[in-house]
């Protein structure tokens, strides 16, 4: 088990998201044609014949209404797939990290509890990917001053998944 919780996009959310993302359009649903691109809802790659969306999201807004952050500027939206209807999210008793694959770049963000940036970090994926996150993620986490950790995409900037420590795996 993992030192540390790589979360999805809440069911509440997903449920939102699928009517207006957060910059207020309609969910458009489609089925691609290739697959692999990241969902956010169940934490893995688009499979054949799914039908996914393309919406905008707002995580670190989202985050702040549940716990009375107050990110100001850094409050930011991006662009994220989630499956158009409901889903399973993630896998029980899946292993490592999501789209950790070897090689792969990401930014591992950190923010305070009122949802400002303190730091962040580059993080090439070794070989061990889950070990690799895992220190990563214990040195974020060694600042008392950081709440929570999103995973970032370095090619496209985009929002993965947020970060808290396990407390069913310490």
């Amino acid at each position: 088990m993992t030192a540390y919780e790589a979360r999805p996009i809440g069911p509440s959310a997903l449920k939102e998201l699928r009517t207006a993302d957060d910059a207020g359009r309609p969910c458009v649903p489609y089925t691609p044609t290739e697959d692999g691109d990241p969902l956010r809802c169940c934490l893995r790659g688009i499979g054949s014949g799914e039908r996914v969306a393309l919406v905008s999201y707002a995580p670190l807004r989202r985050w702040a209404a549940e716990t009375w952050a107050r990110p100001g500027a850094y409050d930011e939206q991006g662009p994220v797939f989630i499956h158009a209807d409901e889903c399973e999210g993630p896998a029980p008793g899946r292993s490592g990290y999501p789209f950790s694959r070897a090689g792969a770049l990401r930014t591992v963000r950190r923010y305070n509890a009122d949802g400002e940036i303190v730091g962040g970090r580059l993080l090439e994926i070794p070989a061990d990917g889950e070990q690799g996150c895992d220190e990563a993620f214990a040195e974020a986490f060694a600042d008392p001053e950081v709440a929570l950790v999103h995973v970032r995409a370095v090619e496209y900037g985009c929002f993965l998944f947020e970060v808290l420590p396990n407390r069913a795996g310490r």
